[in-house]
């Protein structure tokens, strides 16, 4: 799996502690690419790492109760969002927060294919 970042204990974008996941894509079409509010982010080198990998630290980690995928554009990773998504939903039914820029209606197959899961 592609990624621009893993923070393992985050306490800022969810009410309760999270690991955050940086996602690596944008197509650009919301902000534009010269106006990204991610700027830094989507400069920073990709980082490849195994799906089990991610959900084994997040379970190693006393701490973190969530697990927070955002910015870039998760759902411009689908595969690799929805099989983190999977591989998490094996393991723990903690809370899986998804952070996008898209209207629930330009993603509707996508939300309709996450409801399937527990606390998304």
């Amino acid at each position: 799996m592609r990624i621009k970042g893993l923070q393992d204990e985050d306490f800022v974008n969810y009410k309760k502690p999270a690991m955050t996941i940086m996602f690596p894509h944008c197509n650009g079409f919301k902000c534009g690419a010269e106006y990204c509010q991610n700027s830094p982010l989507s400069k920073a080198e990709d980082i490849e790492i195994d799906i089990s990998n991610i959900v084994i630290r997040y379970l190693n980690n006393p701490i973190t109760e969530s697990v927070v995928m955002q910015g870039l554009e998760p759902f411009d990773s689908w595969d690799d969002l929805i099989g983190l998504v999977g591989c998490l939903r094996h393991s723990t039914d903690d809370d899986i927060v998804i952070y996008t820029g898209y209207y629930k209606e330009e993603i509707i197959d996508k939300v309709e294919t996450l409801c399937k899961y527990k606390n998304i």
